[in-house]
């Protein structure tokens, strides 16, 4: 399971570095807006923090979901049927 979830969050820690880059190579934090009204406040840090954060999680969010539908069907549910797994009924 570790082995999984590291092979979803470090390259996706990656790629976020690098759209962190691009994005602002064109883009000024200070210049930052809530749509058109007024000028946002933080500073560039923390702006830099939070986008870095959005983009990393939507990245290791769309890796994870390939990994799941990457996954054999049967894999799936035999993981749901272990023994020991109490299941819920709905």
């Amino acid at each position: 399971m570790k082995q999984r979830v590291l092979t979803i969050v470090w390259p996706a820690f990656l790629v976020a570095g690098v759209l962190e880059m691009l994005v602002f190579a064109v883009v000024d934090p200070a210049d930052l807006r809530w749509f058109g009204g007024p000028a946002l406040g933080w500073s560039s840090n923390a702006v830099y923090t939070v986008t870095f954060m959005i983009f990393w999680a939507a990245i290791a969010t769309a890796g994870a979901l390939t990994a799941l539908l990457a996954l054999d069907p049967d894999a799936v549910n035999a993981a749901r049927d272990a023994p020991g797994r109490t299941r819920r009924g709905f």
